[in-house]
């Protein structure tokens, strides 16, 4: 009866081992995507940051690479897919803009960036 115990504790302990560390792996892999709407100050294509004020006055420098997607502009159309993010950018200073980035140790990076701006509210409307 012992022996049984034993080996039934044993498993228990294993299975709940495995049970953790799959969980805390899975809790390690995942990126938490933050959201931040605000104006576009300023875009440097050299390090590939844009700058967003937002609402509250503070300013987030946030890096893109070719992996973040663009949406929502109205007079781009089809192209935009076809286009880099530093063609979707330049000329954005003063665009209301919605970014989707994530964060590690310290560096914000872009996943997505929308136009957020009412001419492209009025073209989604329609």
């Amino acid at each position: 009866m012992a022996l049984r115990a034993r080996r039934f504790s044993g498993l228990f302990a294993g299975l709940f081992l495995l049970a953790v560390s799959v969980a805390w792996h899975g809790a390690v892999a995942q990126d938490v995507v933050h959201m931040l709407s605000g104006v576009v100050k300023s875009v440097d294509k050299g390090t590939k940051t844009v700058v967003v004020a937002a609402a509250d006055g503070t300013e987030q420098t946030i890096k893109y690479t070719d992996q973040t997607v663009v949406k929502g502009t109205k007079d781009t159309g089809k192209g935009v897919a076809d286009a880099s993010v530093d063609t979707y950018l330049a000329g954005k200073e003063g665009t209301k803009v919605t970014v989707k980035y994530t964060e590690k140790a310290g560096e914000k990076t872009a996943v997505g960036i929308k136009d957020a701006s009412k001419g492209t509210a009025k073209a989604v409307s329609q």
